[in-house]
């Protein structure tokens, strides 16, 4: 057991600082060698974007495994590529104004409060993001010399931001319920996902490097999330 744990110990960080490369390369190439990011919704790069910038200034107060940190920054640097690209080469509208003249607009789609992360100008996107990012570093720096109040306020933003990429498989399962299929949905991003929560799970309650208990709830939710689609993906392929 010692030998597979000191194994784990090696690869699954370096799996995970790679996995936003893995994972997102060849979305962000096909957009680009195609000029077309239709069907690619802008909500990935929001929500991995909103949950990695969390990530990162909950380091400060947790000292988590640097691997994770790492990964961070890639996923962030790999979802503002994805983002640029998917808002460089969307869909032109077919009519002026309505549904149709959103970008990356679907077919009975709820517009938000705002139009927020629906907007037809880039500029809302990356004003927005650095918003974030700018509100993220002043709480940073009025709020690491109060340790009464930072205390709280490091597990919390470290909560949500996990709490956010966790639920990151949620929309594909009710989507999965709404067409009673899993048609589009390839087995090998499943299997990728599966794959990658059980080396996160051992990783994570076998290693001797600080692993905060956020990473490892969010981390089960996550892979109970996955699990799921596993099981739907087997009862409506069989079906």
């Amino acid at each position: 057991m010692g030998w597979l744990t000191t194994l784990s110990g090696w690869i699954t960080p370096a799996f995970l600082v790679l996995s936003p490369i893995l994972s997102y390369s060849d979305q962000a190439y096909s957009m680009y060698r195609t000029r077309s990011s239709a069907g690619f919704s802008l909500d990935i790069p929001l929500i991995m974007l909103v949950a990695s910038l969390l990530r990162i200034f909950y380091y400060p107060g947790a000292k988590f495994d640097r691997a994770l940190l790492v990964q961070s920054f890639v996923m962030v640097a790999m979802q503002v590529i994805l983002l640029k690209i998917g808002l460089d080469h969307r869909p032109p509208p077919y009519s002026k104004g309505g549904d149709a003249a959103m970008p990356f607009a679907r077919v009975h789609e709820t517009r938000r409060p705002f139009n927020f992360w629906q907007w037809r100008s880039p500029k809302p996107y990356w004003q927005f993001l650095v918003s974030l990012f700018m509100g993220l570093c002043l709480c940073e720096f009025l709020l690491a010399p109060l340790p009464w109040i930072y205390s709280s306020y490091s597990p919390l933003i470290g909560f949500i931001g996990l709490g956010v990429e966790a639920v990151l498989p949620i929309p594909q399962i009710l989507a999965n319920m709404r067409s009673q299929s899993c048609k589009g949905f390839r087995v090998s991003v499943l299997a990728s996902w599966l794959v990658g929560d059980a080396m996160k799970m051992f990783w994570f309650f076998t290693s001797k490097t600080t692993i905060p208990w956020a990473f490892k709830v969010c981390g089960m939710f996550q892979a109970c999330c996955d699990s799921f689609l596993g099981i739907q993906y087997v009862i409506m392929d069989m079906s």
